[in-house]
């Protein structure tokens, strides 16, 4: 199967290639300010401040642990406001979705960063959703996995994370990370698009996994 943008087409192989190389690092000219790097430091990640109270918030409203991120590609930052914050959205079953995007174009060439962080508290399921499609003039919906089309598994710092290239809504022409902890599933992902490619995107989502910072929920 292959992974698909607009009239571009990513081979499954290049994703493969890019999940072999350990440890890929991301170079200053794609880093966001969000914080320093975690090579440069052994000091532990930190929530940033900036954003800390609005994920602690989030964590207290689902009752559940969430995963605050200290790290983006530029030129994304961690802020709950601001141009580049996209959204924040609860569902009734606690699950939620926070998001950032970056779009530009010009010149006949269209450029995005999105990043997407969810939680399913309570749940270790992968969800469900629906694709509407036509069908001799009917309209049908068909159900299937949210995410799919599983590369396998890697560690980044304690957590076994599943690779998914095929993924529906917010998450489609994303590569996602997924990973189960205290009985809920988390996922990040970045959308595969230029100025990125596809081994660096795969870099982003290393280097954002391995500085995210769980927040527990306060009475």
């Amino acid at each position: 199967m292959s992974l698909r943008y607009g009239t571009k087409v990513l081979v499954v192989g290049t994703l493969v290639a890019a999940l072999a190389v350990a440890g890929t690092a991301c170079s200053g000219d794609d880093s966001s300010g969000a914080a320093a790097d975690p090579a440069a430091s052994s000091a532990p990640p930190a929530c940033p401040e900036s954003s800390r109270a609005h994920w602690q918030k989030l964590a207290n409203e689902i009752r559940a642990s969430v995963y605050c991120p200290t790290w983006f590609p530029r030129p994304l930052g961690g802020k709950f406001s601001g141009r580049f914050f996209n959204g924040r959205s609860v569902d009734p079953d606690h699950s939620y979705l926070v998001s950032w995007a970056w779009f530009e174009s010009g010149g006949g060439i269209v450029q995005e960063v999105h990043v997407n962080l969810r939680g399913y508290p309570g749940s270790v399921r992968i969800p469900t959703c629906e694709d509407t499609l036509t069908v001799a003039g009917k309209t049908v919906r068909k159900k299937l996995p949210c995410f799919s089309d599983n590369l396998g598994q890697k560690e980044i710092r304690g957590k076994t994370v599943s690779v998914y290239t095929a993924n529906q809504g917010a998450d489609m022409w994303h590569v996602l990370y997924a990973w189960r902890s205290g009985g809920s599933l988390y996922t990040i992902s970045q959308h595969v698009a230029p100025p990125y490619t596809v081994e660096q995107v795969i870099g982003h989502l290393d280097r954002m996994t391995s500085t995210l910072v769980r927040l527990q929920p306060r009475a």
